[in-house]
């Protein structure tokens, strides 16, 4: 038994001295294994925050936002079936990356370089956007000093004891000109304040039916007005939260219930700093908040294009 195995139930009935072919067999008590979410068998996804101060400084390197022993799954990994990275190059140095996933998203913090992926090369800067399947080496390089932040699906990949063979699509690049000009058309329309949030999607015309930046990874852009809020909403995707600026006065809520009136009970309080990211687990209420004066921008990237396609993300709003 691997250290990530959990101990077995008292009530597990296990054929210990039958053949050799039915000595991993395990028979259950429905009750014990209905429902096996739980501290001592397999935990729930844990709240935790990433400062930027594990990427502003030192060498160029990939540093996983790794929870796998928390999760009690393989390293690293920030969630059951992601991982997200920061990513530092300094000037002039380059990094190259294997990571055996289906997907990567790449949003560049700061900084210039240039990709090599999949047959594909081209040059990225600051504020943008790119996607590559990982089936492929992937190298980076930097023109200038650079940090990026990265998430892949190769947890679940790992998980699943499967390699990616096929590429589902192209790497593709998306401008910072051009999403934050959509986000400020968004942003600018009569009825933004109305709606959950003030955000764009990026997809790509491969996944036209779960409309998502790959078929397992779903990213939005978004932002939060000065002195408004997003209301609380849940899903039952993982959301690896990266916030890219604010002012002090900026903060999430999570909690795991909420009452008759549509608030939250007993939340825990998030405040953002800018270039750090944050783990909101799956199915918490939660909220953001911006009580400065200048309005805040966020990059969730979430597991939600596999979970549309599974038909679970069950998007709620209050």
């Amino acid at each position: 038994m691997d250290k990530y195995s959990p101990k077995q139930s008292p009530v597990t009935l296990r054929d210990e001295d039958g053949p050799a072919i039915t000595r991993d067999a395990e028979y259950f008590e429905y009750s014990t294994a209905a429902n096996p979410i739980r501290p001592s068998l397999t935990p729930r996804i844990p709240f935790h925050f990433f400062s930027s101060a594990l990427y502003v400084e030192g060498p160029s390197r990939v540093v996983p936002l790794d929870m796998s022993e928390a999760l009690k799954c393989e390293a690293p990994a920030t969630g059951p079936g992601l991982c997200a990275n920061f990513v530092r190059i300094v000037a002039g140095d380059s990094l190259v990356m294997q990571p055996k996933s289906t997907s990567t998203v790449f949003y560049v913090i700061r900084g210039a370089g240039s990709v090599k992926a999949h047959g594909a090369t081209f040059e990225w800067n600051e504020g943008d956007f790119f996607t590559a399947p990982g089936v492929s080496v992937i190298e980076l390089k930097a023109t200038g000093d650079a940090a990026l932040y990265y998430v892949n699906d190769a947890p679940l990949l790992r998980y699943l004891g499967v390699e990616p063979s096929v590429a589902q699509f192209e790497p593709t690049l998306y401008r910072a000109e051009k999403a934050n000009a959509e986000l400020r058309i968004v942003a600018s329309q009569p009825n933004a304040g109305e709606k959950s949030r003030v955000s764009i999607l990026l997809g790509n015309a491969n996944f036209p039916y779960t409309r998502t930046v790959t078929h397992v990874l779903w990213a939005m852009y978004g932002m939060i007005g000065a002195h408004t809020q997003q209301k609380p909403h849940r899903h039952q995707s993982i959301a690896l939260d990266f916030i890219v600026d604010c002012d002090k006065g900026c903060y999430s809520l999570l909690s795991k219930e909420i009452d008759q009136d549509g608030n939250m009970v007993d939340p825990t309080r998030v405040d953002w700093e800018t270039g750090s990211a944050f783990v909101t687990p799956p199915g918490y209420w939660h909220a953001h908040f911006n009580e400065s004066d200048r309005d805040a921008r966020l990059i969730p990237i979430q597991d939600a294009g596999l979970q549309t396609y599974l038909r679970t993300l069950d998007i709620r709003f209050t």
